[in-house]
């Protein structure tokens, strides 16, 4: 299948007005993406903006690095040679928190929402303009890094509740039965909101303020909502997350935090 290349603009045609904002630091991004092309372009758009790039060819190279280095971000292809990426976001996510960024030629709502479920934490369709994928990174990163007036300890509570725990901190949520996933930055931000305020309705936008109003949390936190449920559910178990018709969402059981 014939990809659709990203409508770029060529660098000879940037206004000052579009020269990169300097940050902290260089922030390490694993570009995953099998078009040459494509991925020579997005690697320079990344340097240009400031980003240190690593790009792979397959998902399997991802994985494999992956095991022994966590990025910042990761920036993520669908239409892979080796792994299907809607496949290869789920197994990144059994391994880690990372951030994703889809960036795919799949325009259809099925394939975005699917793609959310999955854990991936924002989707952009081709063709794009560039520095709209650095917004998309650089929101990413605004969501996952904490404030710099977060100290350490603020930052490592863990939560226990019906045999489950969380670990806001790594987005690392373990099962009773021991089994451990990640959940992407919107899905824990979600959990955690619910976490904070056991059995009481929290609104929509009450939720969405409590992860930042941010626009593309937005578009997807049904989406979100019903991932998380997903992950929480147990055979022969009540649900611990329950939908309150016209009012929101609710969490079911008691929460301690340590």
């Amino acid at each position: 299948m014939t990809k659709t290349a990203p409508l770029f603009r060529p660098k000879s045609q940037f206004h000052e007005s579009d020269a990169p904002q300097s940050i902290k630091s260089a922030d390490h991004v694993f570009l995953v993406e099998d078009d040459p092309h494509i991925r020579a372009i997005l690697c320079q758009t990344l340097k240009d903006y400031s980003f240190r790039p690593t790009a792979f060819a397959s998902g399997i190279e991802l994985l494999d690095h992956l095991d022994h280095k966590k990025p910042s971000l990761i920036l993520l292809d669908l239409g892979l040679p080796d792994v299907d990426g809607m496949a290869l976001i789920e197994r990144i996510r059994q391994r880690s928190n990372v951030p994703i960024l889809v960036v795919s030629a799949r325009a259809h709502t099925s394939d975005r929402v699917m793609g959310l479920e999955l854990g991936a934490d924002d989707y952009l369709c081709k063709p794009f303009d560039p520095r709209e994928v650095i917004a998309r990174l650089r929101s990413l990163l605004r969501r996952t890094q904490p404030p710099k007036n977060e100290t350490i300890t603020d930052n490592h509570h863990t939560a226990t509740f019906a045999g489950w725990t969380f670990i806001p901190s790594s987005q690392q949520l373990s099962a009773p039965d021991g089994e451990t996933s990640f959940l992407s930055t919107g899905e824990a931000a979600l959990l955690n909101a619910l976490l904070d305020s056991p059995g009481r309705v929290l609104s929509r936008d009450q939720l969405l303020d409590y992860c930042g109003g941010d626009e593309s949390l937005d578009r997807s936190i049904d989406v979100r909502i019903s991932r998380v449920r997903k992950k929480l559910s147990i055979k022969g178990r009540p649900p611990l997350i329950r939908t309150v018709y016209g009012s929101g969402y609710m969490f079911t059981t008691t929460v301690e935090w340590q």
